[in-house]
């Protein structure tokens, strides 16, 4: 396994980490829990992360049990805060108030003292960008977490957070979320560059484009134990199955087998070669899976096949 820098900060995270959403506190049993997350750690993972808002702390909690004999200090853990975790006025947001309630309620749920990295999962139009990073910046100094980032901002509210934590001289964001893969390029236009200049690493999630980059659904197929076929999670996938998209997965998948490639494996090792990504968040149904994208942390692209495969995808 590589390992890189969590943004600015000298933390070093698994380039390939292990993401809970859609599939912990759900789909999984406990015991699937702890097969993945034994395997990807014994895979050189150390990374881990979850959200309040997944099944509602379920997915903290599986995460902790399946984590439950692991040295505290040989991982690394991520959650997040801001979706509606009650029917409170106060259960929501990032306020100051719903920051230190969210990370005392984690920190139950995942049997710690503290959680590495703690970033807001949305922007909040309606709270002060100064209360926020005021928050974020008391919980370092108190200990609770060790570094904060975001999830989905733009770089406008990127520039914000971090001008405004230079006045305050309180710790600034190291990390961005976004949603990034080869079938979804928008950050590249100005949210990427703004994490650069700022050390912000980036931490892309769905990086298979919701499933749709392992070629499952190539030539019309929608398998019916995937993520397609079920109502409930399918709702982010309309734009990767268009015509165009679809022509395009099918020659991804072709230069994927010319090279003895699975397509996720490639798909991953695209992001790692990416400026600015210091992790890719997978996640996994079986121990077979994270095996998978685990080895695309080992593999190196030529330059000009990375440039074949942006082309392939332009950002548009």
């Amino acid at each position: 396994m590589q390992y890189r820098r969590l943004g600015r900060s000298g933390c070093r995270v698994s380039a390939v980490s292990l993401g809970t959403w859609l599939t912990f506190g759900g789909s999984l049993h406990d015991r699937q829990a702890q097969q993945i997350v034994r395997r990807a750690f014994d895979l050189g993972i150390n990374f881990f992360d979850t959200a309040d808002a997944y099944e509602m702390g379920a997915a903290e909690e599986q995460l902790a049990a399946a984590l439950e004999g692991v040295p505290r200090k040989d991982y690394v853990l991520a959650s997040k805060v801001f979706f509606p975790t009650g029917d409170g006025p106060n259960d929501r947001g990032l306020s100051r108030k719903h920051i230190f309630e969210t990370v005392e309620a984690s920190l139950r749920r995942l049997k710690t003292d503290y959680i590495e990295l703690f970033q807001c999962h949305r922007f909040d139009p309606e709270t002060p960008v100064d209360e926020t990073v005021r928050a974020f910046d008391d919980l370092i100094r108190q200990g609770k977490i060790h570094y904060w980032g975001v999830s989905a901002w733009e770089a406008g509210q990127i520039d914000t957070a971090v001008q405004i934590a230079r006045g305050l001289n309180a710790a600034p964001p190291i990390t961005n979320q976004p949603a990034y893969s080869l079938l979804n390029r928008s950050i590249e236009g100005e949210i990427l560059p703004a994490c650069i200049q700022h050390g912000l690493g980036i931490l892309p999630f769905s990086p298979l484009a919701q499933g749709v980059l392992t070629g499952k659904y190539v030539g019309g197929q929608n398998p019916h134990s995937s993520r397609a076929a079920d109502t409930r999670r399918n709702r982010f996938m309309g734009p990767y199955f268009t015509d165009d998209a679809k022509v395009r997965v099918e020659k991804f998948v072709a230069l994927a087998a010319e090279r003895d490639l699975k397509p996720a494996e490639l798909a991953i090792a695209w992001l790692l070669h990416r400026h600015g990504v210091s992790s890719v968040i997978v996640g996994a149904s079986n121990a077979g899976q994270i095996e998978q994208n685990a080895r695309a942390a080992e593999l190196s692209l030529p330059d000009e096949f990375v440039h074949q495969l942006s082309e392939l995808f332009p950002r548009g």
